[in-house]
């Protein structure tokens, strides 16, 4: 490894994150003497981000943590287009109106990791400000004649297109070219000098480092992190429930939601060989604690694990919810019972005789079709109550509200919800 002076090419290379960067040793030697502006670009694709988009809310983290300045770039104007950037195929157009719900769902959420007071506070800065404001004509000829077809045409999202014969709209090929312009504004308007962000972004981040250089005679810089996967080669942030998402507000809409025993209980459930890898990208713990963590062999890897998801869970949710989400798993697994925390579903009172166990786990987001849930009742893995449900006409009783006027449901032993008849 690099022997980096500034604590910021130290922090994100010994906890993982590099994979390319422009030039190491002129951002390592503008780090150290200076606080860098750097940003990360968000779609508004949907009203809540999922994991898949934390590591690079944690480069941001880091960024600040280390002296520099953060921007939290939201694309209301780039959303209207959509990234092509690791797609097949199109984007569904969005509505003007629809991009604005999805933006206040996700501004919400940086608030968590990053600070927006003070001398490097965080700004948040939406690209619709400037992008909607461009004349197409004056873009072509002040910013297109930067670009050329031969190039962009070797750039992965296009070449992959291409080979597979998939259609790529002219609206889709222009995004290079606004994600670029981003570049060039945010150095104008608040001395950006790097851009971060995911493997697949290098080739728009090339682009805009490019663009920047050629119009303003600006040295700026580009840094992307590796392709996160679980250790089975997983998509991070995927389960077979669903992506993980970080909001745990429903107000848009109950699908884009994991509340914090949901999103504490997935961190727990990482696969022995990524923990110390989680701990490095996705907490703020020592690395020396860290090495001690991944030391931890057997039965002991689950302390590890619990430590994990505390960390990650109090990052997102807060201290108070990740404690209460330890407790609320450690009664539902250790001490068998029901316990505050776990997702909660309502029924009516008078519909339970007539409800089937099976449709109780759709109702509980448990399974996703009827026959998940007979295969789950056939492995003996669908439970009411801790007890085995043998038959799929199975329906409840009065019996089975215990004392916390609740029925407990579980597939397999980590998944679990109530059943609240009212």
């Amino acid at each position: 490894m690099a022997n980096y002076k500034s604590e910021l090419m130290k922090t994100l290379t010994e906890r993982g994150f590099l994979y390319q960067c422009t030039d190491e040793d002129a951002l390592d030697a503008l780090a150290a003497k200076e606080s860098v502006v750097g940003y990360i670009g968000f779609d508004c694709t949907a009203p809540s981000l999922h994991v898949g988009s934390l590591v690079q809310i944690m480069m941001l983290r880091i960024l600040q943590k280390s002296g520099g300045r953060p921007i939290v770039l939201i694309g209301g104007g780039t959303t209207k287009i959509g990234d092509p950037s690791d797609k097949d195929k199109s984007r569904p157009i969005l509505t003007p109106e629809k991009i604005g719900e999805n933006k206040n769902g996700i501004q919400q959420v940086f608030s968590k990791f990053l600070d927006f007071d003070g001398p490097n506070g965080a700004i948040m800065a939406d690209n619709a400000d400037w992008l909607d404001k461009l004349g197409y004509i004056e873009f072509l000829r002040d910013i297109g004649k930067h670009f050329t077809i031969n190039k962009m045409i070797q750039l992965e999202s296009v070449k992959r297109r291409i080979e597979r014969e998939q259609p790529m709209t002219f609206l889709e090929f222009n995004y290079t070219l606004l994600q670029s312009y981003d570049y060039l504004e945010l150095n104008r308007r608040h001395g950006c000098r790097l851009q971060l962000g995911g493997s697949d972004q290098w080739g728009n981040i090339l682009g805009g480092a490019d663009l920047t250089r050629r119009i303003d005679s600006k040295e700026v810089y580009g840094f992307t992190t590796p392709l996160i996967t679980t250790a089975s080669g997983g998509k991070m942030g995927k389960t077979a429930e669903g992506a993980v998402w970080l909001n745990a507000d429903d107000r848009f809409g109950k699908e884009f939601v994991r509340s914090p025993y949901e999103y504490w209980q997935f961190w727990r459930n990482t696969e022995d060989a990524d923990v110390g890898k989680f701990l490095k990208l996705f907490t703020d713990l020592p690395l020396g604690e860290i090495e001690a963590l991944e030391a931890l062999e057997g039965a002991d890897i689950n302390k590890a694990k619990i430590r994990l998801a505390n960390e990650a869970t109090k990052l997102l949710h807060g201290a108070s919810a990740a404690k209460s989400a330890e407790e609320t798993a450690m009664k539902t697994f250790i001490g068998g019972g029901t316990a505050e925390g776990l997702p909660t579903f309502e029924t009516s009172l008078d519909e339970l005789d007539s409800l089937l166990a099976v449709d109780a786990s759709l109702l509980c987001e448990l399974c996703a079709s009827k026959g998940e849930a007979r295969r789950h009742i056939k492995a003996g893995a669908l439970k009411i109550n801790d007890k085995p449900v043998s038959d799929p006409m199975t329906s409840f009783a009065s019996e089975d509200i215990n004392d916390d006027g609740v029925i407990k449901l579980s597939v397999g032993k980590k998944r679990h919800a109530l059943l609240k008849p009212v």
